[in-house]
């Protein structure tokens, strides 16, 4: 009989046999058999998760929000023990869909299932993915933890360098270099908890309670308060969303414009959504320090200044409550200072977006020019050209246009038959000047560029004794472009192919009313959303044909639109060389504002013929 330490010798003996042939695993640590898999593990060190679509176990994690309202409910859980990859984030999203979470903050829980990449707006909008964890089984093992400290988001923290470059292409597959790039920092810190401090709102409160703050308030800020977009290069890396996981009755989400603050501390998990990109779901948020941002009135024309304005009205139509009519007439009046030319942008048929083969605009312009003479201002009369039914885009039924107001005190319009919808206006000589086959024309009408787009409308005008030409626009949306936070690197900007051909087209147009006359007198306006460096209005300027007033004006005053917490330019402008001796002026009364009678601000020419 073989003795104690004989039969130990030998079974370990035969353990370190089958271990040396492979046929038995060695046994783990304690410690490492219960490490499994945590958060950073899933996160990865690149956009995507190395776990998609695999199943995971016992996910440790502290419970930092919940969000227990709509039909995409969760919770957030956070790793208190993070590793020393910055690149990782240590949080993750846990989807419970339409079921109401059954934890809450402060949890320490398990939580298995299956990690997922979901791309809120479809994959194929463009932009980035969040990773999760759909249907969990969680199970809590303590309550009342205290939560992991947030990340504090400022300028030092946040690269200037706002993308990598791939060329276009996808930069999902790239390791994340947080220290290089603003979406690389962003997309490091997903799903955890973050903070601003003290921050500036740079975009209002819109209507879905959201608002946008700059975590680096010294960065292109404009002379009101907002962050000024200036060109593709630098899209701002400071700029973040707000919104709120707090109960409204209890939290109501603070109405700010640009110009405000949200003062003390902003806290919540740092989420991403297709209508802005990385946001804040606040469960703490700073109060708002009202900066009494004021509404502008530009001062009146002089009797030898011609005045021409341009709004963007914004889906104006019969149906519009009478309420946004006072308050456009309003500011015709008061804030513009009642223009001699008005030409407006996104004006409605009579049944509004009922569509019913409606074209007509007369109750709409009537219902606009009665408030404008309520509010003390001229009796405006109106031009413009019917389009043909759901031809020229905007909101199905619609059928938005452009159109000219003038005051007949101050100036005369010269009514030329033959301009309708399909016609192209040609330019004429007559007496050695410049002269319009129709007016009011449309510009090149039948030209694929204005393809579900609205198309140019050209008027001759007279203002003591000096003909105007003035061609008012709407140049096609940006609609169909990947977003600055986008997945592609630089994002594709689809839409400003047409936008090219469309000034191209006007660019034309003047050039041929100065071939005619040298000297003629020509104003081009409207929204042509587009920028002042873009494509587009470098082929609408060229050859010296037009000049974009506002690249005259300071750098800090070079904005009429607030988007997604960019100060930026789409209304515009612009001016032969003979007219000269102007004074330009976009008057800030809606885009920077929580309460808006339109997305644009208008915007005013006066010129000393």
């Amino acid at each position: 009989m073989l003795s104690h330490r004989r039969r130990a010798a030998t079974v370990g003996s035969l353990i370190a046999g089958a271990l040396a042939a492979g046929l038995i695993a060695p046994a783990q640590s304690a410690s490492a058999a219960d490490a499994g898999v945590r958060v950073h593990d899933i996160q990865g060190t690149t956009r995507i998760s190395p776990f998609a679509g695999k199943q995971v176990t016992d996910v440790p994690g502290v419970v930092t929000a919940v969000k227990n309202f709509g039909s995409a409910r969760g919770f957030w859980i956070q790793d208190p023990n993070p590793d020393r990859d910055e690149a990782t984030s240590e949080a993750i999203f846990v989807f419970t869909g339409a079921t109401a979470p059954a934890v809450a903050v402060g949890d320490s829980v398990l939580v298995s299932g299956t990690v997922s990449e979901y791309y809120p707006g479809g994959e194929a909008a463009g932009g980035q993915s969040v990773t999760q964890l759909t249907k969990p089984t969680v199970t809590v093992k303590s309550s009342g933890n205290a939560l992991p400290a947030a990340v504090r988001l400022n300028a030092a923290a946040i690269p200037a360098r706002y993308a990598p470059d791939a060329h276009g292409g996808s930069i999902e597959s790239l390791p994340l270099k947080p220290r290089r790039y603003a979406l690389d920092r962003l997309e490091s810190l997903e799903g955890m908890r973050v903070e601003v401090v003290d921050a500036p709102v740079v975009g209002a409160t819109s209507e879905y309670k959201d608002l946008w703050v700059t975590a680096a308030p010294r960065h292109d800020r404009t002379a009101r308060g907002g962050t000024l977009y200036g060109s593709y290069g630098d899209p701002n890396a400071g700029r973040v969303k707000i919104a709120s996981l707090l109960p409204y009755a209890q939290h109501p989400f603070p109405v700010a414009n640009v110009g405000d603050e949200l003062s003390g501390t902003t806290a919540g998990p740092l989420d991403y959504d297709n209508h802005g990109g990385y946001t804040i779901q606040a469960t703490e948020l700073g109060a708002l320090a009202d900066h009494k941002l004021q509404r502008e009135t530009t001062r009146k024309q002089r009797n030898d200044e011609l005045a021409v304005a341009t709004y963007n009205v914004e889906n104006l139509s019969p149906k519009t409550p009478q309420a946004k009519f006072d308050r456009l007439a309003g500011a015709l009046v008061t804030n513009l200072a009642s223009p001699d030319i008005v030409a407006l942008e996104e004006v409605q048929d009579n049944d509004g977006t009922t569509n019913g083969g409606v074209v007509d605009a007369t109750q709409t312009l009537t219902k606009l020019t009665d408030a404008i003479a309520a509010a003390g201002g001229p009796k405006y009369l109106w031009r413009q050209i019917d389009p043909v039914d759901g031809k020229d885009g905007g909101q199905p039924g619609g059928n938005i246009r452009t159109a000219f107001l003038f005051n007949p005190a101050r100036v005369s319009f010269k009514d030329v038959p033959g301009g309708d919808s399909t016609t192209a206006v040609k330019v004429v000589r007559e007496g050695g000047k410049a002269g319009l086959s129709a007016s009011p024309g449309r510009v090149a009408p039948d030209d694929a560029a204005w393809t579900n787009s609205r198309k140019p409308l050209a008027g001759q005008f007279s203002f003591r004794g000096k003909d105007v030409f003035v061609v008012a626009n709407h140049f096609n949306s940006k609609g169909g472009d990947q977003g600055l936070d986008s997945r592609f690197q630089p994002p594709a900007r689809s839409s400003e192919v047409q936008r090219l051909q469309q000034a191209k087209l006007v660019n034309g147009f003047v050039k041929q009313l100065l071939a005619a006359d040298r000297n003629a007198n020509v104003i081009v306006a409207g929204d042509l959303n587009d920028y002042q460096f873009s494509p587009a209005l470098k082929a609408l300027t060229a050859g010296g044909a037009l000049t974009d007033q506002v690249t005259r004006l300071p750098a800090k005053e070079r904005y009429g639109y607030v988007f997604q917490g960019n100060s930026q330019v789409l209304d515009h402008i612009l001016t032969s060389r003979h007219v000269s001796r102007v004074d330009y002026d976009i008057v800030h009364i809606n885009a920077e504002f929580a309460d808006q009678a339109s997305d644009h601000d208008p915007q005013v020419l006066r010129w000393k013929p």
